[in-house]
């Protein structure tokens, strides 16, 4: 009998044991998690519907702090330049130094040193029609500089706005503070990546690392809902299992 209570004991204790690990384990990954995020990404507010349908004003979004430098073709970045206001701007980076963009081509189509882009994000215009722009253009964007476009080309003030001062409405790489990575909310999730400028030089960037973020912090709430209810559970499994302690009150022999 001693020998089947140390037994029991003895599984407890692992069980005990191994269910503290389980939680701790959680809580690195759920505060790590977040501390990571913290460290990586930035909330921000979009301030106006330049951005639409791709972001909403007033949508909620996390971009990932970045410098200027890693700025690429596509990207959707968060930017703060005096000559465009003293708020942070959302804009898509549309050029890079040393590209000429220019719009349209007969399809209404950007064209990026001569080859056209597929810009499925963007929001169609007056009867359905799809451009890339209303207001023809054709800029070479200054070494270390962005030229910058709202996906709502109807409505956006950005780069085409700014044509005729320094920089042909381009902005300094060194104004990018942030490269958006996902929208928070309303929940869309991650942005889809710009394919129409995978096919030119650099490519485009990949994506953050949100997704990671987020398996860390979902997995660490697992991991201590698994491990604080080891406790309970082992509990009554104790008390509904053949030979173990009863709940009701015990009968006294010889009364």
């Amino acid at each position: 009998m001693s020998g089947t209570m140390r037994t029991k004991g003895g599984h407890g204790r692992l069980g005990s044991v191994l269910s503290g690990l389980v939680v701790a384990v959680g809580c690195v990954l759920f505060l790590g998690g977040f501390v990571w995020g913290a460290l990586l990404y930035q909330p921000y507010t979009v301030p106006t519907d330049s951005m639409t349908p791709t972001l909403d004003v007033g949508s909620k979004i996390l971009a990932q702090r970045i410098d200027g430098d890693e700025a690429r073709r596509g990207d959707v970045v968060v930017f703060t330049d005096p000559l465009w206001g003293s708020s942070p701007m959302v804009k898509r980076v549309a050029a890079v130094g040393g590209d000429t963009v220019a719009c349209c081509d007969p399809d209404g189509r950007l064209t990026v040193n001569g080859e056209p882009v597929d810009e499925p994000y963007l929001r169609p215009g007056p009867g359905g029609r799809t451009v890339a722009s209303g207001q023809a253009f054709s800029v070479t964007v200054p070494s270390g500089n962005l030229f910058l476009l709202g996906d709502d080309r109807h409505t956006s003030l950005d780069s085409r706005t700014h044509i005729e001062e320094a920089g042909q409405g381009s902005v300094p790489r060194s104004t990018v503070i942030g490269r958006v990575d996902a929208v928070v909310w309303p929940a869309k999730g991650l942005l889809e990546p710009p394919r129409g400028f995978a096919g030119l030089p650099g490519g485009i960037s990949r994506p953050g690392p949100f997704a990671q973020l987020l398996t860390a912090i979902a997995s660490g709430t697992v991991l201590i809902l698994l491990g604080a209810g080891y406790g309970p559970v082992a509990g009554l499994l104790t008390r509904h299992r053949p030979g173990g302690p009863r709940s009701g009150p015990r009968e006294k022999v010889g009364a």
